[in-house]
Parts: structure tokens; C-alpha cells; sequence
């Protein structure tokens, strides 16, 4: 392999020559030898519209020339498009609150641009990293800057995911409305119910989901870009500091807003906590949900999809796996809740140091999210009910007789039970029947009774 020798303040180091990268990223790569997880494109890609919005805000205050600026954005674009994927190699997990990832940036960018202007790799000329692609920048306000907008981008996609999860569940709660069954609380059989309001009650949680995760946008619009180091904006020309919004705003399509007190806004990194938080809750939602559906297909209420053979010694057998997938991603993002938690308590006086972490973390749980959605949504449209073991177990189910208790009172209840249990039956609705009349005990056990809001006197 071929290499160039660059330069930077703690002295020489080669750098593969084809490479778009340059010595700071290199520096990072022998540096933090961590995991092997790399920055997600979505930041990438973020990094790179913030780094354009800059561009095109130096042009239009004189602070770039036009061709500079041209080949930078030109290169931005480019990056944006997923055509330099393999130039971000820096691991995800990193010191220096995201340095590294934004010096890669600069460093591809430049490049980039240098070849599109006439240059080599590594000049530095035309167009430098830092006088040029950084210009009137800081890691510390274009990092969290790219993550809010790379995480608003997420959150649209989640909540369109979770839309179609949530129309999957009302469609099986329309086709099974007429299912009457047993109810269940604290593992045991309860008052009965409809195995559409029992979908139905999923649909309600994924909803509240959906409306958390599109509220989620307010959380991350406002921005500290133009604070540079510390939020006061020392370095960036006053009018920069105004227009780079602007411009951002114009790229990205997003509403963003310049944080009134940039400071706040570069040592604080609450946002990001109440964001993950509302992850959690979707995750918890989908951790009860899958349980739930694990267990009725073990019942036989209901029959999940078949998608794939679940044993390699038992023929036949076919297991849950999708919930069994489901559940595993919502213990994920439980986890990096956590993960965001602590790195945003761990900001320590004006920046948070620990940015990676928490933009690997919450990245990855809206990623994780979205996809089970979607793959749930599918799943849950192949579903089928169990119309006759649905009415076998609520036949069956002592616990109908709760529905008599207005009629009869609880102590007749209890002493039919009684008299049903001596006699060794299994099906208590034929028991109530011979007991109290077959036109008392159909109205009682319709599901049009079951189902209404109380009873009418």
C-alpha cells in the first residue's frame, strides 16, 4: 500500500494515499481501536448538511470565495448521496465529544473538494479542513447540531412506522370485534371481552407512541450552531452566527430554531434524555405487546404467522420469533436509555464530553424502533383468530358468571358456582342455562352486553 505523509501540530503520520481522509482521522483510527461499530451514515450525512448550510452562509458574507465554497458544497452533497460511505471509518465510540467524527468530515470534504477544484489528496490546498470546511465552527455546536438534525430526520420515520403498526392492530381489531372470549388478569381467567378490544388496546398504545414520537420533533429543533466552543460564538462573525440558521433550516426542510441561550444549549444535553425516554416508552409498549401475542398463540386464540421452522431436533415445531425479535430490540433501547441517561448527566461545565456515546445509543434505538414497526405491522396482518378455542375457553370460564351478578346478586353467583364445581361439568354457560333460563343467559352473555359501556337498569 501506497501513503502520504501529512502534518499536523503534534508533528508527521502516513495516510493511505487513496484515501479521502486525512491525519486526524487517522490519528483516530490508531487512537480508539474500540468496538469496530462506525458513526451511523445518518449522522454522516447530517454532518455533512450542516457542514453546506456553513458553506453557503461564508459565501454569502464574503468569508469564502466562490469556487471554494462551490466545491465544498459540491462535496457535501456528494457525501450526502452515500457515495464516500467507505471515508468514515472512525469508530463510534470516541474522546473529545465527536472531534474526531467532525475533523473525518472536514477531511473528506476537503479533499473532495480539492480534487474537484484541480488538487491532490492532502494538500490542503485549495481548500483546507479547518480555514475552510470549518470555518466559523466547533465540534462542539456542528455535532450536536447534526445529531438533532439526523434524529428529527429518525423520528419522522418512526412515527410513519409506528402509523402503519397501529393500522395493522385497528384492522384485526375490526375483523375480530365479533369474537367473544375470556378475559385475563394476574395470569387467570377474568370478566369476558372481544378479541377486538383486545387488539384494540394495543392500537391505543401504539397511538399514544406515535403521537410521543412526532412530538419528539419539538424537542430537537432547537439548535446551538453559530455558539462554536462554548455558545457565546466566539470566532464566527455576528451575522454568520444568524444566517447559518437560515440556511440549515433551508437545507434540511426541518423547523429549526437558534437556541436563545446557546450556552444552555452546548452544555446541557437534557433534550436528548427526554427524547430516549419516549423511545422507552414505545419499547415498553412492545415489549407487553409481544408478550401478550407470544401467549395467545400459545393458547390457541389466535395463530401467528408461520415464518420460519423453530427447531432443529423437533420436526414441526414453529415458534413465536418475530415477538421473540421484537421483544429483544425493546430490551435494546431499555438498555440505551440507560446509555443516554448517563451521558447526558455526565456534561460536565460548558460542553457534554460524551456525545458519541449518546449519539450511537439514541440513533440506534430509533433505527431499531422503526424497523420492528415495520416488521411488526407485516406480522400482525398475517394473524388469524381461533374463533371456536376463543368460545371454548369462555364457555369453560367460571369466570362468566360475574356477568349474572346484577341479575342474581353475588351470593347466587357464588352458590351456582358452587353447585357447578359438585357436579364435575366442564362447560358452565350449558350449566347456567339449565340453571337461569337459555333467553336470560344469551342476553347476559351477548356480546353486545359484554361489550357496552355498564349496564342499563
Amino acid at each position: 500500500m501506497e501513503y502520504r505523509t501529512e502534518k499536523d501540530g503534534l508533528g508527521e503520520k502516513k495516510v493511505p494515499v487513496d484515501v479521502y481522509w486525512g491525519i486526524h482521522t487517522q490519528r483516530a483510527l490508531e487512537n480508539f481501536p474500540l468496538g469496530g461499530a462506525k458513526v451511523r451514515f445518518t449522522l454522516i450525512y447530517a454532518l455533512a448538511m450542516v457542514k453546506k448550510a456553513a458553506a453557503m452562509t461564508n459565501r454569502e458574507l464574503g468569508d469564502l470565495s466562490e469556487d471554494k465554497a462551490c466545491a465544498i458544497i459540491a462535496a457535501c452533497d456528494e457525501i450526502r448521496e452515500g457515495k464516500f460511505n467507505t471515508q468514515f471509518p472512525v469508530d463510534a465510540l470516541q474522546g473529545g465529544a465527536g472531534t474526531s467524527t467532525n475533523m473525518n468530515v472536514n477531511e473528506v470534504i476537503a479533499n473532495r473538494a480539492n480534487e474537484i477544484l484541480g488538487g491532490k489528496k492532502g494538500d490542503h490546498a485549495p481548500v483546507h479542513p479547518l480555514d475552510h470546511v470549518n470555518r466559523h465552527q466547533s465540534t462542539n455546536d456542528v455535532y450536536p447540531t447534526a445529531l438533532k438534525c439526523a434524529s428529527i430526520g429518525a423520528v419522522r420515520e418512526l412515527a410513519e412506522a409506528a402509523a402503519l403498526l397501529q393500522g395493522a392492530f385497528q384492522r384485526k381489531e375490526k375483523a375480530f370485534a365479533h369474537i367473544i372470549k375470556v378475559g385475563r388478569t394476574e395470569m387467570q381467567e377474568a370478566v369476558p371481552m372481544s378479541l377486538g378490544a383486545e387488539f384494540s388496546a394495543w392500537a391505543e398504545a401504539i397511538s399514544r407512541d406515535r403521537w410521543r414520537t412526532f412530538k419528539c420533533e419539538e424537542r430537537l429543533r432547537v439548535v446551538n450552531l453559530g455558539g462554536t466552543a462554548i455558545g457565546t460564538g466566539l470566532g464566527a462573525p455576528r451575522d454568520y452566527i444568524f444566517l447559518v440558521i437560515e440556511r440549515l433550516r433551508d437545507i434540511s426542510g426541518f423547523g429549526l430554531c437558534r437556541g436563545e441561550n446557546a450556552t444552555g444549549e452546548t452544555s446541557n444535553a437534557d433534550a436528548y434524555a427526554e427524547v430516549s425516554g419516549i423511545l422507552k416508552a414505545h419499547a415498553v409498549n412492545l415489549a407487553k405487546i409481544s408478550n401478550d401475542l407470544r401467549l395467545l398463540n400459545f393458547l390457541g386464540e389466535i395463530r401467528l404467522p408461520a415464518c420460519q421452522p423453530g427447531s432443529s431436533i423437533m420436526p414441526g415445531k414453529v415458534n413465536p420469533v418475530i415477538a421473540e425479535a421484537v421483544t429483544q430490540v425493546a430490551l435494546k433501547v431499555m438498555a440505551n436509555d440507560l446509555l443516554v441517561t448517563e451521558a447526558a448527566s455526565r456534561s460536565v461545565l460548558q460542553i457534554n464530553e460524551f456525545m458519541p456515546l449518546l449519539a450511537m445509543a439514541l440513533l440506534e434505538s430509533i433505527e431499531l424502533l422503526t424497523a420492528a414497526d415495520r416488521m411488526l405491522a407485516v406480522h400482525i396482518d398475517g394473524i388469524e383468530a381461533d374463533e371456536a378455542c376463543c368460545r371454548h375457553y369462555f364457555n369453560r370460564s367460571r369466570m362468566i358468571v360475574t356477568a349474572f351478578v346484577p341479575l342474581i346478586g353475588y351470593d347466587r353467583a357464588g352458590e351456582l358456582l358452587k353447585d357447578f364445581d359438585r357436579c364435575g361439568r366442564d362447560d358452565l354457560r350449558v350449566f347456567l342455562t339449565e340453571k337461569l333460563g337459555a333467553d336470560l343467559v344469551d342476553k347476559t352473555l351477548s356480546l353486545e352486553n359484554l361489550m357496552s359501556l355498564g349496564y342499563k337498569k
